[in-house]
């Protein structure tokens, strides 16, 4: 497999405005990557986009969007083919989390929870894909969660669609073997960034809390291998936990997971 490019390349982040999708933007950008910035706070990425082009001399474009709306994924790529952008690689960072008993969650947000941190992540990733791999030399990134790997008893939507990021990530990097396209899902356990506070509660923080440049660090070196893994787990501790989770009979991982989160 070629190794992977930043130079000369263009990277299309979700969930830009803060957080893990920012730091995604500038350890790419630094490297040489034009950047579209893609989130619903317009204000936020023009600050971030300017930031970038001043550091690193690279295009940083904003665009706002929500992309828990019906065809987000069409109309994203609909707009960049109207500027004559070509992305060569795709990271699906975008999405939210949410704490408490499933029957006591407003019904409006678990359907736009699972909109965006599912429908969002299938629907931009095939109205990209074919380009991506036509281009056959940047990456597909999306960002799962170590959720993913057990039920989450008092976050049961979030982590039932990071288990549906996963898989369906994971499958994609077998379908597209061969094309050039590097293709990972990274599983971070809790980041340092915003995400707790839409949450509501640090009852959610379970495990050692990382930088969100920990994070893509790690996604970067799994990339930047010869031979890029379809998942990986960042951080020693959260891999531990994620493995012995898929090694524990079911019925104590979930008790595991429900104690942790003080379901």
């Amino acid at each position: 497999m070629p190794t992977l490019s930043y130079q000369g390349t263009c990277a299309l982040i979700t969930g830009a405005s803060s957080g893990l999708g920012a730091e995604f933007a500038r350890q790419w950008a630094e490297r040489g990557a034009d950047v579209v910035l893609v989130a619903r706070r317009l204000d936020r990425l023009e600050t971030l986009a300017e930031d970038l082009r001043k550091k690193y001399g690279v295009a940083a474009t904003p665009l706002a969007a929500d992309l828990a709306a019906p065809g987000a994924g069409a109309a994203l790529r609909e707009a960049l083919d109207a500027r004559g952008t070509i992305v060569q690689t795709l990271i699906n960072n975008a999405g939210f989390g949410s704490h408490g008993a499933f029957l006591e969650q407003d019904p409006a947000e678990i359907s736009r929870m699972i909109q965006l941190n599912v429908g969002a992540v299938a629907d931009v990733t095939r109205a990209f894909l074919p380009q991506l791999t036509a281009e056959g030399r940047g990456a597909l990134v999306t960002v799962a969660s170590t959720a993913a790997y057990q039920p989450t008893p008092a976050m049961a939507v979030y982590g039932a669609t990071k288990a549906f990021v996963l898989s369906l990530t994971e499958a994609l990097a077998y379908e597209t073997r061969g094309s050039g396209l590097r293709v990972l899902a990274v599983s971070p356990g809790p980041v340092d960034t915003e995400f707790f506070d839409v949450v509501g509660t640090r009852d959610a923080m379970v495990g050692n809390v990382a930088t969100p440049a920990d994070v893509v660090a790690a996604t970067r070196r799994a990339l930047e291998g010869r031979r890029t893994p379809p998942s990986v787990v960042a951080g020693l501790g959260n891999r531990l936990s994620a493995r012995a989770a898929q090694l524990a009979p079911r019925r104590l991982a979930l008790a595991a997971a429900g104690r942790a989160l003080k379901a």
